[in-house]
């Protein structure tokens, strides 16, 4: 099992709607995969017409002898499970906090699904933190949608001297462009002439779409119209993630 995680500090990047395509396009490509919604605002739940509840809530998901099996429901897509959101892992720090290797908790649950699925992809929040940490220690390989911004990249560089400063793999970081709009100066320039980027940035972009926006309105990842602008972008970036950690 491979664990990828959809994470930057900043929000608003287009993280969520990257996770729940990439996920779909993953079990529509025959791998067991699960989306786990670790962010509070519920957004990837919502997508998959899920309810954002955990009976019990955050502290009875992490809890020393807890079981994500407990909490992971089926959606409409064969293959495609999801583990929902709660307003609660709003608190997730604290009840972390209070655990022994506080920083490893995560990678510990995720290791009893390691039979069952092939691929788990983390909808972060835009946070560093405690739970942040633990993803930081979990997951396989980082995705960093960037909007190609001067502000932008320089949270990407804070996140990569953050990597490197702990001592973590800056390996596993794979930024890329997302909701870029050619009509913005900035957004061309930087695209087209970037400045220096760090190693494993993906050529893959995803556009600054309608398509995309409208996601939250139809409730359903933005490939399953698969002639879409949108569905060409993810499968690329699904195509270039593939061969990297599959």
């Amino acid at each position: 099992m491979k664990t990828i995680a959809l994470y930057n500090i900043k929000g608003g990047v287009g993280k969520t709607a990257t996770a729940v395509n990439l996920a779909y396009l993953s079990a529509m490509n025959g791998y067991r995969t699960l989306l786990w919604d670790m962010d509070p605002q519920a957004a990837a739940s919502f997508y998959f017409r899920v309810k954002a509840k955990i009976k019990g809530g955050a502290k009875r998901l992490a809890k020393p002898k807890g079981d994500l099996e407990d909490h992971i429901k089926g959606t409409d897509y064969p293959m495609l499970d999801l583990l929902p959101a709660d307003f609660s892992s709003r608190n997730l720090d604290f009840i972390l906090e209070e655990q022994k290797r506080p920083n490893r908790r995560i990678a510990k649950l995720l290791q009893s699904l390691s039979n069952e699925y092939d691929l788990v992809f983390i909808d972060c929040a835009p946070s560093i933190s405690l739970v942040s940490e633990n993803i930081f220690r979990a997951a396989d390989l980082m995705l960093i949608p960037t909007i190609p911004t001067t502000l932008s990249l320089r949270t990407l560089k804070q996140i990569h001297d953050h990597f490197k400063k702990e001592h973590l793999p800056t390996t596993h970081l794979h930024p890329f462009f997302s909701m870029v709009d050619s009509r913005r100066q900035m957004h061309r320039q930087i695209t087209e002439q970037p400045p220096k980027k760090p190693a494993g940035f993906l050529h893959s972009q995803i556009p600054y779409l309608s398509e995309i926006e409208r996601m939250g309105e139809e409730r359903k990842p933005a490939c399953t119209a698969p002639a879409s602008r949108a569905a060409q972008a993810y499968r690329a970036l699904w195509q270039e993630i593939s061969q990297i950690i599959l």
